[in-house]
């Protein structure tokens, strides 16, 4: 299917040519029928063969009407651009293609109405001056009577050659369904329609509305009023909905692949048209369907950042336009080139910000948007719009180069001066790490320190290759102290009453530790260092499964010290208990006895 916009001036002929052509009546309200007068958006379709299915959407073509016009040819690839042959070119022809251009339509076909009341050539060459010099450009033309039917045939061989020359929709895309209409029909609830401009709806997705977050199911799925099970776009679709909320949908809204997207209600763009000092400071953004009031702020003479009064589900590259609704003007088009621009608090942030901009390229750019952001999340990205340049350093998060060298070091620096003004616990703990270098989760640490080969991790501590305690001159003593009785008793670990004698506070006996003084067990019993390997050769000796009790004879220590040491063994992977009360050695001790 494709999908085409009319565009012109009122009472130009674009409902009567789209009755001609599709045998439907685009108008879809007594009001509009009995005044003559397209009020709002409407409806029809044909088949052509060399096209297959082409739905059109019929737009008014009043000045006070713009707004529902832009709900209707916003999510539209192309346009039917009417022009009367008896009355010219007219303001709202202006005004229409003003819009078009804004919203960088660059695919249409201009037929020249009423050609049974005036001679067409005047009117047509026209209109194409005023065309050619936007982003519709040369446009092929087509003199046409809805009335005697003149024209018809070659308006319908051009729509087919325009058809043709659309670009292939992603059927793959995330959806975003901007509702143009939305209403109740009994016994099915809540349905609304729209121009499927990007991916694939199914009976039974579910979709996340954007204005609240709300998760609503697509109970049915119609095409051109025929029910289908999916709708690859590009199509009009009209889906039957349910879930909480859905009776409050109205236009302006997006039905979005749920956890695809992000709602922003602060944007940076690039603008085509007057310049930013130019602009009005309110205007209204119209985005799809939706038209919301922005304060706009200068940036430089192209750029400019839009706060909206409601979020919308914009990305990176999105194009949509500004009015000014009091002047019945289109002053910019624009390009979204940021959904999540950081703060401007400082004098001249404005002006760095506009120069940072100048390198954004057009298309978006993942390089580029990961060397601005430094560390960003890859689901992040994708649903900006961007494509990651990378595969993430850290479970979702993607880094710059240069960034993640820079944080390397940063890291490296960070440890030795907590080293240097700790000498007694010179392991720098990860969460301390985690704050000082301002990473958002504590596994950006690991990946760090895991490509720092002069680092290394200790129970949740990072130290320098060459960092060791440095114990005052008593507290040596005392450690030797305690070498020295364990050399006579290796696993009869002195009593509290000895170490708080001896002065080694547990602050003391970490750092005796971390110096490879000795080997802590548990809290407050030490060995000497490789006494978990001497206990596991001992217990090898022993008939496998053994006791508690039987470990505690073999070993000649005490049951204070036992437990905590099998336990300490378990953990670590030379022994393995059997049941609640036997153990037994693994495989390579028994073998080494």
């Amino acid at each position: 299917m494709h999908v085409i916009a009319t565009a012109g001036h009122v009472d130009h002929g674009k409902s009567a040519l789209l009755r001609a052509l599709t045998g439907m009546e685009p108008d879809r309200w007594e009001q509009e029928r009995r005044r003559g007068m397209t009020l709002d958006l409407g409806f029809v379709w044909t088949r052509l063969p060399g096209a297959g299915d082409l739905a059109f959407v019929d737009v008014p073509g009043h000045e006070r009407l713009v707004g529902n016009m832009l709900a209707g040819v916003g999510p539209v690839p192309a346009v039917l651009f009417v022009v009367a042959a008896d009355q010219g070119w007219q303001p709202q022809s202006e005004e229409h293609l003003s819009v078009l251009d804004a919203l960088g339509v660059r695919h249409g076909v201009l037929a020249v109405t009423r050609c049974d009341l005036a001679e067409p050539d005047e009117a047509r060459a026209q209109a194409r001056r005023r065309i050619a010099g936007t982003s519709l450009g040369e446009l092929p033309s087509v003199a046409v009577s809805a009335v005697t039917g003149v024209g018809l045939d070659a308006l319908r061989a051009a729509l087919v050659r325009l058809t043709g020359a659309l670009p292939a929709a992603d059927r793959a895309a995330d959806v975003r369904l901007w509702v143009d209409r939305a209403f109740t029909v009994r016994g099915h609830g809540t349905v609304v329609t729209g121009t499927l401009g990007a991916g694939t709806l199914r009976v039974g997705d579910r979709l996340r509305l954007s204005r609240d977050g709300a998760m609503l199911r697509v109970r049915g799925l119609e095409c051109l009023k025929e029910p289908r099970q999916e709708a690859g776009a590009v199509s009009r679709v009209a889906v039957n909905v349910t879930g909480p909320g859905a009776g409050g949908l109205t236009r302006g809204d997006a039905l979005l692949t749920p956890d695809r997207w992000l709602t922003t209600d602060t944007v940076d763009v690039r603008l085509r048209g007057d310049a930013a000092g130019d602009l009005p400071r309110e205007l209204t953004l119209h985005a799809g369907s939706a038209a919301v009031p922005v304060t706009v702020r200068p940036l430089g003479e192209d750029t400019a950042r839009l706060r909206l009064a409601a979020p919308l589900p914009l990305r990176v590259g999105d194009g949509a336009l500004l009015r000014d609704p009091g002047r019945h003007r289109v002053p910019a088009g624009i390009t979204v080139l940021d959904v999540r621009p950081p703060r401007l608090v400082r004098r001249g942030a404005a002006a760095a910000r506009d120069r940072e901009l100048r390198t954004t390229p057009g298309p978006a750019d993942g390089a580029e948007e990961l060397r601005r952001r430094g560390l960003i999340r890859r689901s992040e990205l994708l649903a900006m719009g961007v494509r990651p340049p990378a595969e993430p350093v850290a479970g979702d998060w993607l880094a710059d180069p240069a960034h993640w060298a820079a944080l390397r070091e940063r890291l490296s620096d960070a440890v030795e001066e907590h080293a240097a003004r700790n000498p007694l616990e010179p392991g720098l703990p990860l969460e301390a790490a985690r704050q000082a270098l301002g990473l958002p989760e504590r596994g950006l640490v690991d990946a760090l320190r895991a490509q720092s080969p002069g680092l290394r991790h200790n129970e949740g501590r990072l130290y320098g290759s060459h960092a060791r305690p440095t114990l005052p001159p008593r507290a040596e003593a005392a450690v030797e102290a305690v070498r020295a009785d364990l050399a006579r008793e290796p696993f009869r670990a002195p009593e509290a009453e000895r170490l708080h004698e001896l002065g080694l506070s547990p602050k003391l006996l970490a750092a005796a530790e971390a110096a490879g003084a000795l080997l802590r067990i548990d809290k407050g019993i030490v060995l000497l260092p490789g006494a978990d390997a001497q206990a596991a050769a001992v217990l090898a000796r022993l008939e496998q499964p053994f006791t508690a009790s039987q470990a505690r004879r073999a070993l000649d220590t005490t049951r204070r010290v036992v437990i905590p040491l099998l336990e300490y063994l378990d953990r670590h992977g030379r022994t393995v208990r059997v049941d609640g009360v036997l153990r037994r050695c693994r495989t390579a001790d028994l073998d080494a006895r």
